[in-house]
């Protein structure tokens, strides 16, 4: 039997991506989400307008990918405890949240994601499935510690670990892109100790 030929066609670039993954940021400061254009962002990061369509469908999903190459900077370096672990990843994701692409893309985004369930998988696939490895870090060096019990297969150890990313990213997004209140050291340690309080109820229950 005669077997085409395996397709080769042109690799990706990294450096091409990269460069259009700034471009989309800069773009989303200067411009706002409704003036974003894919002609603009080729433009910007010095590439043809066909090359951002080979790699992204459209505007939702090259904002959400310029946006996640932002998350994968959070970095959860060993504090010597779990509320320290929390206090530092939590601080470093306030942050990010005030940088204007990052308010400008993530409100844009979700709201779009209200009528698109394929951009609403995109956002989950793309920044809050990648994250959650935070909150496993974090986990398996606290029960490292002996400061939580470890946890055998089966027990929930999943669905725990959404859990406690939810609480985390969904009060730090209200409380820093809804209610555009401070995120500062006071209310992260009381936040901390409220999510401590918890963990080890959960824990002793």
């Amino acid at each position: 039997m005669h077997r085409a030929p395996a397709r080769t066609g042109r690799p990706r670039s990294a450096a091409a991506d990269a460069a259009i993954l700034a471009a989309t940021r800069e773009a989303l400061v200067e411009l706002g989400w409704s003036k974003l254009t894919l002609s603009d962002v080729s433009a910007r990061a010095g590439v043809a307008k066909t090359t951002l369509y080979r790699r992204w469908a459209g505007k939702s999903e090259l904002v959400v990918d310029a946006v996640a190459e932002l998350f994968d900077a959070l970095e959860l370096p060993d504090r010597g405890s779990l509320e320290a672990d929390i206090e530092y990843v939590v601080l470093q994701f306030a942050t990010l949240l005030r940088r204007p692409e990052t308010r400008t893309a993530l409100m844009a985004v979700v709201a779009e994601s209200t009528r698109d369930e394929a951009l609403r998988d995109r956002i989950r696939s793309a920044i809050v499935d990648r994250q959650k490895h935070l909150v496993v870090l974090g986990r398996q060096r606290a029960q490292a510690r002996g400061e939580l019990p470890p946890e055998e297969e089966g027990d929930g150890a999943g669905e725990t670990t959404d859990l406690i990313f939810d609480v985390i990213a969904g009060t730090v997004v209200h409380r820093a892109l809804v209610s555009a209140e401070p995120v500062d050291e006071l209310w992260v340690a009381t936040f901390t100790a409220l999510l401590m309080h918890g963990l080890k109820g959960a824990v002793q229950g």
